[in-house]
């Protein structure tokens, strides 16, 4: 397994800039998340990484190494994309076997019957080896897709979007097995997706990358406790995170169009206008709550409810454990967590 590093990369297609000066590095071994919408240039990095593009300025490392002039072959990646990329007409087998077949490798029969073994036995399609592709399930094919990549023992694992297609329960099972794999093998994968729970669950770090831009690179807990910018704090947590305007004055928020004031935090210079975020599991009813408001909504989800409590011209979010007894048009009181407030500026940037 290998690091890999991006200092700098540029790339342009025509008048559009796809990256402009991304640089970020995945530690060997190491469970990295690109994050963005679609647009933002995850899948560009991906094949620049490759060697699948080539930069117009930056450079690619691997190691410390400079892999700029390095073919595909050579830089040894396994890429497992979005669509399957199967051959329909080839058993489960065969198609886990192919990259090992080809004349660059000239791996031995013995040994691509063991790799092809061991990969599907660690993603759970032993029972599947004899079985045309073309008969098989989504999530079937998925596994087979990434039992390809496996069965390579690359330098890196280039994952795009992978889990994008399948349904939502089964995208779950296959997140769990993805990180185990990762975790008993070794592995150093840089996966791609525009889902902030996939992110936040399996990554070890989180880049999150907008308009060919990163915005930040960190920890989930970094990212969903300190987002950088507002688009950060919008991008992660769900439901979504609840953002303010407001005026100090003296040692107090005033937020606007609503009746919710707040003390100024003690350990931090604000302007006289600020952006504050709150999350909204940092709202929480309490019959002897400080705030007092409207339930506009409530949204019962089994595990846990998000309510909508009107305060002034203001709606906020707020997630609760468990199914509430609360109803639309009801009073509720509330507390804001002051600890866990989040600050920005006018331009978005965080005020630490």
């Amino acid at each position: 397994m290998s690091s890999v590093e991006l200092q700098h990369i540029t790339k342009r297609f025509s008048t559009i800039t796809a990256l402009d000066d991304v640089s970020f590095m995945v530690r060997d071994r190491e469970f990295f998340v690109l994050l963005g919408p679609t647009g933002a240039g995850k899948t560009t990095t991906l094949r620049i990484i490759a060697a699948l593009l080539r930069q117009d300025a930056g450079s690619v490392l691997f190691d410390g190494e400079s892999v700029d002039g390095w073919a595909p072959a050579d830089r040894d990646v396994a890429f497992v994309f979005q669509q399957y990329s199967l051959y329909p007409t080839m058993t489960v087998f065969d198609n886990l076997a192919f990259p090992l077949r080809s004349p660059m490798r000239k791996t031995k029969e013995d040994e691509i019957k063991q790799r092809v073994q061991h990969a599907a036995e660690i993603l759970h399609i032993s029972h599947l080896l004899d079985r045309k592709t073309a008969r098989l399930s989504g999530g079937e094919m998925q596994r087979v897709a990434i039992g390809r990549a496996i069965v390579r023992e690359p330098r890196i694992f280039l994952m795009d979007e992978p889990l994008s297609n399948l349904d939502a329960k089964l995208r779950e099972a296959l997140r769990v097995e993805l990180q185990h794999m990762q975790k008993t093998q070794g592995n150093t994968t840089l996966f791609v997706t525009h889902d902030q729970v996939e992110a936040l669950t399996m990554a070890d770090r989180i880049a999150v990358l907008d308009e060919g831009r990163i915005i930040q690179v960190g920890t989930p807990t970094d990212i969903y406790d300190r987002p950088a910018t507002t688009y950060v704090a919008q991008l992660v947590g769900s439901p979504r995170i609840n953002l303010i305007k407001a005026s100090k004055e003296e040692a107090t928020l005033f937020l606007d169009d609503s009746e919710l004031h707040l003390p100024c935090p003690i350990n931090a210079t604000l302007p006289q206008r600020v952006r504050i975020g709150i999350r909204p599991e940092d709202i929480q009813p309490d019959a002897e709550g400080k705030f007092a408001g409207q339930v506009a909504l409530t949204e019962p989800l089994g595990v846990e409810t998000i309510l909508h409590i009107r305060s002034g011209e203001q709606t906020l979010l707020s997630l609760i454990p468990g199914i509430s007894s609360l109803r639309r048009g009801d009073t509720v009181r509330f507390n804001i967590l002051d600890d866990r407030l989040h600050f920005f500026n006018d331009a978005g940037k965080r005020i630490n």
